[in-house]
């Protein structure tokens, strides 16, 4: 739980910097420094005595080179260098101060893993590696011995991928280094238990990461519906048959058809609320057939044409039952 907080709080941390995690794919080189912490090393001499040998804190740096295979394993190759001087040596219960310092390098052979799905910015990643590493042990009077041994070690770090360069990633690591067995020194004086804690920062470029897409285009607005065009044709009461000027306002429709596009020309006949509902409904669908019959006349296509009936319905005047309201006997005509 403890180390899901963490990655939550770094990804928070990284992204107004960083890209959109993506495996390591082909090759890559990557480069590091920061410091390096060794515990403290057993001496035996000739004569069978024993010493420990403190140091201070020291430095390190790791240059190295690798393939993804694009499903989060890496290997790679590193060449590294540490370096830490001495502080004091203890024997016998006595400690004394000490000069002189001990360097370690080497080349050593890497096997990672990196968690892509843990987090969209953050890829934590684990490895091992195995390889050789020489020690200097140089003396406070300019002496220095070098002896090799073989190395293990295992790595935990994290990267974060760095937007405006795709394939390019800070990282940050925390290693353990060992050498395996004992080196000798020369004059009976052996050397073991070189246990190192390095804490690393640096950069990590892949060449095979795929370019940042572009954005992708603002959608386009749809364009808005052209408005419906609508014309009133009124009749007189109990009529169903066209006035002159009724059949000027149907060629006027007519001739506006053509000069737009439309979907569909709908003819809505209406009445008033004199006489029964079921008289006033056949009437408004007389009043509208009358009509798109004359659009017909006048070149509209029958094919285009929706005719409906609404009776006293729908009201253009609201009035009370029984009444004659010359407004409310039309025909209207839309043209969507």
């Amino acid at each position: 739980m403890q180390l899901r907080n963490v990655l939550l709080a770094a990804t928070v941390m990284a992204l107004p910097f960083a890209a959109q995690a993506q495996p390591v794919t082909g090759l890559y080189i990557g480069a590091g420094a920061g410091l390096n912490i060794m515990q403290d090393e057993d001496f035996t001499a000739a004569d069978g005595a024993h010493g420990t040998l403190q140091s201070n804190l020291g430095a390190v740096g790791v240059l190295s080179g690798g393939w993804g295979f694009g499903n989060g394993l890496r290997a790679e190759l590193e060449f590294d260098y540490r370096y830490n001087g001495a502080k004091s040596f203890t024997s016998g219960g006595t400690t004394t101060n000490s000069s002189g310092s001990e360097q370690k390098f080497g080349p050593m052979a890497n096997v990672l893993y990196d968690f892509t799905t843990l987090s969209p910015v953050v890829v934590p990643y684990i490895g091992a590696g195995i390889g050789y590493q020489w020690a200097d042990l140089s003396g406070g009077g300019g002496s220095s011995r070098t002896e090799g041994a073989f190395a293990y070690q295992a790595i935990l770090g994290a990267a974060f991928p760095i937007a405006p360069v795709p394939g390019l990633a800070f990282t940050a690591e925390y290693r353990f280094m060992g050498l395996a067995g004992n080196r000798d020194y020369g004059d009976g004086v052996k050397a073991t238990d070189d246990y190192n804690h390095s804490i690393l920062i640096g950069l990590r470029y892949a060449f095979g990461a795929p370019a940042a897409p572009p954005p992708a285009p603002a959608p386009m607005a749809a364009p808005a519906p052209a408005p419906a065009r609508s014309y009133l044709v009124f009749f007189d009461w109990d009529k169903a048959t066209l006035t002159p000027r009724a059949q000027q306002i149907i060629a006027e429709a007519a001739a506006n058809s053509t000069k737009v596009k439309y979907t569909q020309i709908q003819v809505n006949g209406y009445t008033d609320t004199s006489g029964t509902p079921q008289y006033n409904q056949g009437l408004s669908i007389r009043r509208a057939q009358a009509v798109a019959a004359e659009l017909v006349k006048d070149g509209v296509p029958q094919g285009a044409i929706a005719i409906q009936g609404f009776g006293e319905t729908h009201l253009l005047v609201p009035t009370g039952p029984g009444v004659r309201e010359p407004q409310n006997r039309r025909v209207e005509i839309i043209i969507r």
